[in-house]
C-alpha cells in the first residue's frame, strides 16, 4: 500500500466563528480530487482530532474549486476569547490536518504531487 500525507495533494486554509473552525482543503491538482474525496471523510477527520473535537464534523464537496470545506464543531474550547489554548482561533488545525495519513491502495497522485513529496 502507497502512503503519503493529506500535505502531498492539498493545502489548506482555516478560519474560526466561535467555537468551531472551517478548514477548507484544495488540491493542487484535479487529479487529485477524488483521492480527496475518498480520504479525507468526515469520520476520519473526526477521527484524526478525537483529542479535541468535541462536536460534530460536516464535509461539504466543492468539485468546481477540487476543494472540500469542513465544519468542525466545539473545537475551540469557548473560542478565542474564552479559550486558554495557545492557539484560540485554531490556526494550526490546518497544519495539523496536513498529516493526515493517505492510504490509496496502488492509487497513484498525480505527478505535481510525486514532485512535492520529493
Amino acid at each position: 500500500m502507497d502512503e503519503g500525507l493529506l500535505r502531498d495533494i492539498a493545502w489548506v486554509h482555516s478560519g474560526d466563528k466561535g467555537d468551531n473552525i472551517n478548514l477548507g482543503v484544495v488540491v493542487w491538482d484535479r487529479n487529485d480530487y477524488g483521492l480527496l474525496l475518498e480520504e479525507v471523510t468526515a469520520d476520519r477527520v473526526k477521527e484524526h482530532f478525537s483529542d479535541i473535537c468535541h462536536g460534530s464534523v460536516t464535509r461539504y464537496e466543492l468539485p468546481n474549486l477540487w476543494a472540500v470545506n469542513l465544519v468542525l464543531t466545539r473545537i475551540l474550547d469557548g473560542g478565542p476569547a474564552r479559550s486558554l489554548r495557545l492557539d484560540p482561533q485554531g490556526k494550526t488545525l490546518g497544519d495539523a490536518l496536513l498529516l493526515l495519513p493517505l492510504r490509496h491502495d496502488g492509487r497513484s497522485v498525480s505527478d505535481e504531487a510525486k514532485k512535492r513529496q520529493s
